[in-house]
């Protein structure tokens, strides 16, 4: 009976140490400014906080916060970055389905990119594939009109195909045009501190800085061949 009070008293105690939901977010914030999103992260006593697009972890005393990415020692599965990847606001992307659309990549382009022209034609080779593409005119003013103008376009993701692998532009969007979301797009690529184009992201949390063949792509959706 003692033992039992003890033992009850005992966790009383430990679980008094560890702080709340409310109290790490408000840690967190004094340091990094205002958490979008917290929730429990798959490895115990930890929070993942996403802060700015960004996620970070801090442990549940409020203690420390951990910058980096958490990985699935069986797996091999970098967690973080699949989170972010899932959270990516696709709505603001231009959409191409390729058959069955199984295979999902992301992709941040500038409308005079050589290499982007170049993995635009290279992506015209793939089967089963959905392309989500976010436009960020990093190249100059001109870059900015024309991605405005494929955002403007009535079938954004026929004007940026008929652009970038034939040279085909569109139409200079009309004065009444709303481009809040391709500005969205563009401050999203500095979030994910995208520096040049293309930058490619994969479902499985790669990211890849610069253009690759469709052959290097296809590896990364039949990881294992298959």
């Amino acid at each position: 009976m003692k033992l039992s009070l003890l033992a009850a008293t005992l966790a009383c105690v430990s679980l008094a140490a560890f702080a709340d939901e409310a109290d790490v977010k408000k840690a967190v914030e004094a340091k990094l400014g205002k958490v979008e999103k917290i929730v429990k992260a798959p490895m115990a006593g930890i929070w993942e906080v996403t802060v700015d697009g960004q996620i970070f972890y801090a442990d549940d005393k409020a203690t420390y916060l951990i910058f980096g990415n958490l990985l699935d020692m069986k797996t091999g599965r970098n967690i973080t970055a699949e989170r972010q990847f899932n959270a990516l606001p696709l709505e603001l992307a231009v959409k191409q389905v390729r058959g069955s659309g199984k295979n999902v990549m992301v992709t941040f382009e500038d409308p005079n990119c050589g290499y982007c022209k170049k993995l635009a034609k290279d992506l015209m080779t793939l089967k089963d594939v959905t392309v989500y593409t976010f436009l960020l005119p990093v190249l100059g003013d001109d870059s900015y009109e024309k991605s405005k103008a494929i955002w403007c376009a009535p079938d954004k993701a026929k004007a940026w195909v008929d652009w970038m692998t034939a040279g085909k532009a569109p139409p200079a969007a009309p004065a009444k045009c709303n481009t809040a979301g391709l500005d969205k797009s563009a401050q999203l690529g500095g979030k994910l501190r995208i520096n040049g184009t293309p930058a490619i992201f994969f479902a499985s949390g790669e990211r890849v800085g610069g253009y690759i063949p469709a052959a290097e792509i296809e590896k990364r959706f039949n990881p294992t061949g298959g």
